[in-house]
């Protein structure tokens, strides 16, 4: 039986991250297991779309595209998606490189019918060489990456993580694109989730739909000097919260925050007792990090209840993306872009 065909989607924002992003392309043309095209999308940043496009104009598996939708992470991944030809969709972020193997560890997950989606393991690469003594690993995803917490192997999961991920054409047919309004949106406040309130959309649609985590799909995500302060991880962990209160009005609390519950009341409660342990022992950053825990979970919750606030007034809204074809194909290869 012949192996699907991947398309991988990069959403680019700011040239800022140019070296980034080129090793990020790079990475995903290294695969062992090749990718059919590898699709740059552009969040309305017209300098760097002309970059690009000048930089891949002679790689024909490289296509640059224009986000078709309004400003942000969800609209662009929806262009990305629209545009494909793959059966399989995967995305990377822009600020990450994957290891050789990722692309033929997601394939092998597709080999049963029923999954839909297969994520992989983020690792952090901090700007500092090393992680701050005072960062609990139970928060790796502040910095976008695979924390402690999660299953170990291949395990099913309620939802993947958006940058080291990939669906089944057939998920977005069954249950939509991603849900603007909810994700980031350039150098705004840090807001997340979109994956997760997609991936319960998508569990709904299809009831008998498996998501996979496989932690041998590997990334390496690069985490900038500014995110490693307090400071940075306060504000992401009350984005958090901000953006579950949106999920849950979306697919309901239980759902929404099924996998959170565990979280907060087995993974982080033993987190604070390791730290509170390595702090008595004289161990450095056993306080810290306990520190960060509770503030961390204090954080998002009045996030989530400014949230909760927020969506009950109608304040802000989101809706699920529409897959709409790309018309604009900046790089010349391939015309306009579809869905088969």
């Amino acid at each position: 039986m012949n192996e699907p065909a991947v398309s991988v989607v990069i959403c680019v924002y700011t040239e800022d991250r140019w070296e980034d992003i080129l090793a990020a392309v790079a990475s995903v043309r290294a695969q062992s297991r090749p990718a059919l095209e590898t699709l740059l999308v552009v969040d309305h940043n017209q300098a760097l779309l002309e970059r690009l496009t000048s930089a891949y104009k002679e790689i024909d598996d490289v296509r640059v595209l224009t986000n078709a939708g309004p400003r942000g992470l969800s609209a662009g991944r929806n262009t990305g998606i629209a545009a494909s030809y793959g059966e399989i969709i995967a995305f990377l972020d822009d600020d990450a490189v994957a290891e050789r193997d990722w692309l033929g560890y997601f394939v092998e997950g597709y080999a049963d019918p029923r999954v839909m989606a297969v994520g992989g393991r983020t690792v952090p690469m901090w700007a500092s060489g090393r992680r701050p003594a005072w960062f609990p690993e139970e928060f790796d995803w502040v910095v976008g990456c695979a924390y402690k917490g999660l299953p170990g192997g291949v395990a099913e999961v309620r939802n993947v993580l958006g940058g080291n991920a990939s669906f089944r054409r057939g998920a977005f047919d069954a249950a939509g694109g991603f849900a603007t309004g909810i994700g980031r949106d350039g150098d705004k406040r840090p807001l997340g989730c979109e994956e997760t309130e997609l991936c319960i959309r998508l569990s709904r649609a299809r009831p008998d739909a498996v998501l996979l985590l496989d932690d041998r799909a590997v990334i390496h995500h690069r985490v900038p000097g500014a995110r490693e302060r307090f400071g940075y991880f306060r504000t992401r962990t009350y984005a958090e919260g901000l953006s579950k209160a949106l999920v849950a009005r979306s697919v309901g609390a239980a759902k929404g925050l099924e996998s959170e519950r565990r979280y907060t009341t087995r993974v982080l409660p033993a987190g604070v007792a390791r730290g509170l342990r390595d702090a008595l022992l004289g161990r450095k950053g056993g306080a810290g990090r306990a520190g960060a825990i509770v503030a961390g979970v204090a954080a998002a919750a009045g996030g989530y209840v400014v949230g909760s606030v927020r969506a009950r007034r109608g304040d802000v809204t989101f809706s699920v993306g529409e897959l709409a074809h790309s018309t604009v194909d900046t790089a010349g290869k391939g015309g306009e872009g579809g869905s088969s």
